[in-house]
């Protein structure tokens, strides 16, 4: 299978002095296949941290529950949460660890959260060793689509509502010319009281 393959599907990533906006497609493929209809591809860390994947579902969920567990690790020794650059550090660490094996991990991520220090959101890339604080980010293969209409409409001043039209308006434009980008799209909002799902009627309404 091609690059493009193992990384089928397009997420994006949206920040504010209000919060962030996390967003992305629902079909998972292999090849030419559509093999799930309703993937999870933005998945909770912890209740103000947020983690979108473009890649290997596999990968995808053995990371998560890596993480998970050395976060709760973190949290009794320290008995707070870890930061979100704290997060994505560990994340990074530990895919660069393993980029030169038989088996690297087959990811993009994009890591988006708010702690004391206020909202923070960075993009990684499969081998770990790139680690960017982004405004806004794009992965996958309908990322080049994705990131033109973010290209044209990302301004530093928008509001959380604004973010929200403008990431659930960069994926649909993914949908309707990627092959492995479809079925639907998933919306998490971070703001000062933690992340929440948005509505598939929301959603749909935005769509349209």
């Amino acid at each position: 299978m091609d690059e493009q393959g193992k990384k089928g599907t397009t997420t994006v990533g949206i920040i504010t002095k209000e919060g962030i906006v996390l967003a992305a497609d629902k079909r998972a493929s292999m090849g030419y296949l559509v093999a799930d209809k309703n993937a999870e591809k933005i998945h909770l860390i912890n209740d103000n941290t947020v983690m979108t994947f473009a890649g290997s579902v596999a990968d995808s969920q053995m990371l998560l529950r890596y993480l998970k567990s050395q976060l709760a690790l973190y949290k009794i020794k320290r008995e707070k949460e870890a930061s979100v650059n704290s997060i994505a550090t560990l994340l990074s660490h530990y895919i660069f660890s393993n980029a030169h094996s038989f088996s690297p991990f087959m990811i993009q991520f994009i890591i988006g959260g708010v702690d004391e220090s206020g909202f923070h959101m960075f993009s990684l890339d499969m081998l770990g060793s790139k680690m960017e604080a982004d405004t806004f980010t794009s992965t996958g293969s309908g990322s080049p689509i994705a990131y033109g209409v973010l290209e044209d409409n990302y301004k530093k001043d928008l509001t959380i509502e604004e973010a929200l039209k403008l990431a659930v308006r960069a994926v649909n434009a993914a949908i309707k010319r990627d092959l492995a980008t479809g079925n639907g799209i998933d919306v998490v909002v971070i703001d000062k009281k933690g992340a929440t799902r948005v509505e598939k009627k929301k959603i749909e309404s935005l769509m349209s």
